[in-house]
């Protein structure tokens, strides 16, 4: 299995590095399905949300505006907003993109996480 690294911090007015991340995998794959919408959309939203057998699971939706209550991060241009309740079970995660023979999809790194349910498709923090 490939590894990846993050991309460059994101920057947010004068912040220097984001509570989260994303790898370049994960941003060109972005960037491509959001080349697929119309209207392209603003950026993309990444937020937790409650549900699944351990309590809280990951969102991503695209968006044509931030809230008002959103943090807007940039990654190689591309916008990234999160809610301030979901940045803090955010805080250090990376998420990355992969492509293997047996599954493809996003994957969030996330120190926060202290477990999961048996089908990895939600967690507790």
């Amino acid at each position: 299995m490939a590894t990846t690294t993050p991309s460059a911090p994101a920057s947010e007015g004068t912040q220097t590095s984001a509570p989260l991340n994303m790898t370049h995998p994960a941003i060109t794959k972005v960037r491509e399905i959001m080349a697929t919408q119309d209207p392209l959309p603003a950026g993309l939203r990444i937020g937790v949300v409650g549900g699944g057998c351990s309590g809280f699971q990951y969102s991503m939706s695209f968006e044509n505006e931030s809230g008002m209550m959103d943090k807007v991060f940039t990654f190689e241009d591309l916008k990234v907003f999160v809610d301030s309740t979901s940045l803090m079970y955010l805080n250090g995660c990376v998420v990355d993109y992969l492509e293997t023979l047996e599954a493809a999809g996003f994957k969030f790194d996330n120190p926060q996480v202290k477990s999961t349910c048996g089908c990895g498709s939600s967690f507790s923090a």
